[in-house]
């Protein structure tokens, strides 16, 4: 992998990914816990921190596969893919551990859940504006990125409720 291209890597490497990841996150938690039989925090966590690996894995491997050349893929770019892809899968961490804090603390798997929930959310929307500010955006587009991210949560809210009944 030649100089220019990890120059070009790095200018694409923002907080899109953990966006993306905390998105990712909430959807399992709406997934994999409907309002009166949550999955219990450790199985939650696990699908969670599992899900985000799976992600990783593919990420890494459509960014690798993309820099191939000459038939080739070196160790490097597989490396670098690794590193510069991790915010997806690190994404998953905060709400599992929330998830696993709550339910030490005692309270039902379903609250365990919407704190993993809501945690994931609030994840989403401060990777978002890191994102925006990082890609240099006016105010403007920083408070639609807010917005917009907030909405994908609340779409993730209403599903949660439907599945829920």
């Amino acid at each position: 992998m030649t100089e220019s291209t990890r120059a070009g890597w790095r200018e694409h490497v923002d907080s899109a990914g953990a966006v993306y990841g905390s998105l990712l996150a909430a959807s399992v938690v709406v997934g994999q816990s409907p309002l009166k039989e949550a999955v219990r925090p450790p199985e939650l966590a696990l699908v969670l921190i599992a899900t985000g690996i799976v992600f990783w894995l593919l990420h890494v491997y459509s960014r690798a596969i993309g820099h191939v050349r000459d038939g080739r893929l070196n160790r490097a770019t597989l490396e670098l893919a690794a590193r510069e892809e991790s915010p997806v899968v690190l994404a998953a961490v905060p709400p599992a551990a929330a998830a696993l804090l709550v339910g030490a603390l005692g309270r039902p798997h379903t609250v365990a859940a919407w704190w993993a929930f809501l945690v994931a959310v609030v994840g989403q929307v401060g990777w978002a504006v890191v994102a925006t500010r990082q890609a240099g955006a006016s105010s403007r587009v920083m408070a639609l990125s807010v917005l917009v991210n907030l909405a994908l949560g609340l779409v993730l809210v209403v599903l949660k409720v439907i599945v829920g009944h």
